[in-house]
């Protein structure tokens, strides 16, 4: 399998690097959005958003192993991939007009909200109701840790037909205005200098406009779009793996202990190889992950996705607690950017699957 990239991805991943080189610690995530649109990135992965010559998770998977080697805080993953690639497949030809261009244009930031309280990885668990009203719904429950909530203009809201219980079934997509009446979006930031928000919906009148194509089948599309989204959190991880370990191997070359430089010991030589590794295999498996995301075989997609999470969960952990414990105590704070990766890496190893889940999907396909 030819995992090299093209002329133009590897343009473009150039482009991206240096980039992310010039964005400073902390600073407003918008500052980088907008670089992004006039860079024409955030359309790349949208075939609806690039004229039709886009979609591809490859080109996704450039544009993320470069945000991780920030580590940038960047809406990215949440709205061009996992929002942005769903209403590109599910939305009717007027919705998708209204919002994807926008987003490409970085004028528009489009938010899926579908995980609730104890779903886990559960993406048929969907207690919010939608209750049929005249040409459309009327929307009630609440969703979790939803990703850059606070952010979004348009939020891409999944609920269950009231009249339709089956666990697979009669899951619908609908777009919401956060600023409607009975919605309430309680934003925070993350552990790892993102942004989250709960989602509270209230008797929220959805107009038939904002109902999604196949009311009741949109479980299958979630599913697909999660997995796409999967590949990208592989090749983020896999970026700011890279990062850490050379951020590490330069520091162990630098640091003086008893007469001598730290990198000079073996035993730290043999974790940095272990780490090396471990970066190396992150970056083959990324790899399969994107090419299998834009894979239409299905089962196979979904098996070598789901290997590619398991595999690189276990090792950004190994690579994340090595890169801190090499440096010693100025790598817990939080001017110095290997702690910046370690709480990076640590959301990403559960985002959308931890190793154990990912494993048991590997074993049932």
């Amino acid at each position: 399998m030819d995992i090299s990239l093209s002329w133009e991805q590897q343009q473009l991943k150039d482009t991206l690097a240096k980039l992310v080189a010039g964005l400073k610690p902390g600073q407003d995530w918008r500052v980088a959005w907008k670089q992004l649109a006039e860079l024409g990135v955030l359309g790349l992965p949208i075939a609806e958003a690039s004229g039709g010559a886009g979609g591809s998770c490859v080109d996704a998977m450039v544009v993320l192993e470069a945000l991780g080697r920030g580590p940038a805080a960047s809406p990215y993953l949440a709205s061009v991939v996992l929002a942005g690639g769903l209403l590109d497949k599910v939305a009717s030809p007027e919705q998708r007009a209204r919002i994807l261009p926008g987003l490409a244009a970085g004028a528009r930031l489009p938010i899926l909200a579908h995980a609730e309280r104890a779903a886990r990885y559960d993406l048929a668990h969907v207690a919010t109701k939608a209750a049929k009203r005249g040409d459309g719904f009327v929307l009630d429950g609440a969703k979790q840790v939803v990703p850059w909530a606070d952010a979004a203009d348009t939020l891409v809201v999944s609920a269950r037909i009231a009249s339709d219980t089956a666990s697979r079934q009669g899951i619908a997509l609908f777009l919401v205005d956060p600023q409607s009446k009975g919605v309430a979006v309680r934003g925070y930031p993350t552990v790892d200098g993102h942004r989250a928000g709960d989602v509270t919906l209230e008797g929220v009148l959805v107009g038939a406009a904002d109902v999604l194509p196949d009311p009741g089948a949109a479980l299958e599309p979630i599913e697909r779009a999660v997995e796409r989204a999967t590949a990208a959190v592989c090749a983020e991880a896999s970026g700011a793996m890279a990062a850490l370990y050379d951020l590490t191997l330069g520091y162990t070359k630098q640091r003086r202990q008893f007469g001598a430089t730290i990198g000079s010991f073996q035993a730290v030589q043999h974790r940095l190889v272990d780490m090396f590794m471990g970066v190396e295999t992150a970056r083959s498996m990324a790899a399969l992950a994107a090419i299998a995301a834009d894979r239409a075989d299905g089962a196979d997609a979904r098996r070598d996705i789901a290997a590619a999470k398991a595999h690189i969960a276990r090792w950004s952990r190994f690579v994340a607690q090595q890169g801190v414990q090499l440096h010693g105590a100025i790598a817990m704070t939080d001017e110095y950017p290997a702690g910046r990766y370690f709480k990076r890496l640590t959301v990403l190893e559960t985002m959308f699957g931890d190793a154990d889940h990912h494993r048991r999907v590997v074993a049932a396909t």
